[in-house]
């Protein structure tokens, strides 16, 4: 596999977080003049989702990471 290209090479990777970038600057730009009709107040506040999916997901890993990991979690010698 001497000619594959992956995009662990940094001029690969550069070149994609440039384009993953620059897709995200552009759809913060959409979210401006997309028409929304929201049904609460705060919904129409530019990039609410995705504030609102952020903090979603940073709240069910810290409840995954302390509280449910008390749950599950077994003794080292549990299988043995």
């Amino acid at each position: 596999m001497k000619g594959k290209q992956t995009p662990d090479k940094p001029k690969k990777l550069k070149m994609f977080l440039g384009v993953f970038y620059a897709a995200l600057g552009m759809l913060v730009v959409i979210d401006f003049f997309v028409p929304k009709h929201p049904y609460f107040p705060w919904e129409s506040y530019p990039s609410f989702y995705a504030v609102y999916g952020f903090i979603a997901c940073v709240i069910l890993v810290l409840v995954a990471k302390y509280a449910l990991r008390s749950c599950v979690m077994r003794d080292e010698d549990y299988y043995g």
